[in-house]
């Protein structure tokens, strides 16, 4: 989707992906302390940052469609927590302080082919020693067509693409997977990849 598209979606008033966070947010306590800066990457309505806001984190919200970021804002206030909200092209974005979490799901698309490798490198760079990212993006797959909702912007991964920017950082959980979607109202499947890697200490 386009950032037209996304400011129409997130004007709804009901939260099209819900409030309650996804299942690789909540991964995140199985491997990192609740502490530190946390930025998260194509926030959309704002479930995730809400979540890891709940765990201890101060996060930064960032995404590019201000209606959603609106929303974030909301539901932050309706759970008892504060994030900080950021508009930002996920394609030139650069945390503005070195952070303990770089999270991002259903965003990573986004990114161009051409601009992957220098994103990656800038974002380990400023990540501090010992911080995590936790990543989902969606993958190419034989089996698996393009989905009825998926935009001209939007570019997917080869199987291994994602992992292959953290060879040189400790993996700790990596999974490919295809999965169901309704997202455009019309049944269909995604190929993905998760992953959590951490920044080596030495």
């Amino acid at each position: 989707m386009d950032k037209e598209e996304l400011q129409e979606l997130y004007q709804q008033d009901a939260y099209y992906w819900g409030k309650e966070a996804n299942q690789l947010a909540r991964k995140i306590r199985f491997y990192a302390p609740a502490a530190g800066h946390a930025v998260d990457l194509g926030a959309g309505e704002g479930r995730d940052s809400v979540y890891l806001a709940q765990q201890g984190y101060n996060v930064l919200a960032v995404d590019l469609a201000t209606s959603g970021l609106d929303k974030a804002i909301r539901l932050a206030k309706e759970s008892g927590v504060t994030i900080d909200v950021q508009e930002g092209d996920i394609n030139d974005f650069q945390p503005p302080q070195p952070v303990d979490l770089l999270y991002s799901i259903g965003a990573l698309q986004y990114v161009q082919p051409n601009r992957r490798s220098e994103q990656f490198r800038l974002w380990k760079k400023n990540t501090s020693v010992g911080g995590m990212h936790v990543l989902f993006a969606f993958n190419e797959h034989p089996d698996v067509a393009l989905a009825p909702d998926w935009g001209r912007n939007e570019y997917l991964y080869q199987r291994e693409e994602l992992q292959s920017y953290y060879i040189d950082w400790e993996l700790l959980y990596t999974e490919a997977y295809i999965f169901d979607c309704s997202s455009s109202g019309i049944p269909h499947q995604h190929a993905a990849s998760m992953l959590i890697a951490r920044k080596p200490f030495a």
